[in-house]
């Protein structure tokens, strides 16, 4: 993997290093997004073998939500949170509208009324006979 008339590039598996930066719990699930196009390396969607370099743009989308993040540093095992969100900077336009979408989603929900539930036994007998003409 080296580079015309230098040394090599340090890189590492797109799969472990997404494992590694915590934006999936295991490597399989990271293998799984990166087999399913919901992340991208440097504008080209990805392989989960394929190497990631420092400096390198990722863009993942987690559901309704797209990260897109510059790789800093390359790491071998998982750690901390702290340590994990070293390993990446975000973008900060990304992240504002990350952050605005989910806005959108909170108040959404809020403004969406909820019903009561399932009727309870007695609230069901009642249909029951309301249907049926009785009373």
């Amino acid at each position: 993997m080296g580079e015309k008339g230098g040394a090599p590039r340090p890189s590492e598996r797109l799969d472990k290093w997404l494992w590694a930066a915590r934006f999936f719990k295991t490597r399989a699930l990271a293998a799984k997004a990166i087999a399913g196009g919901r992340v991208d390396v440097n504008g080209v969607r990805a392989k989960h073998a394929g190497a990631v370099h420092l400096g390198y743009e990722v863009r993942v989308r987690l559901g309704p939500f797209e990260h897109v993040v510059t790789v800093r540093a390359l790491e071998l095992h998982r750690g901390p949170a702290r340590e994990a969100a070293l390993l990446y900077q975000e973008d900060p336009a990304a992240r504002v509208r990350r952050e605005r979408l989910a806005e959108q989603h909170r108040l959404a929900q809020k403004s969406f009324a909820h019903g009561e539930g399932r009727p309870s036994k007695r609230e069901r007998r009642e249909i029951l006979r309301f249907k049926k003409g009785e009373r």
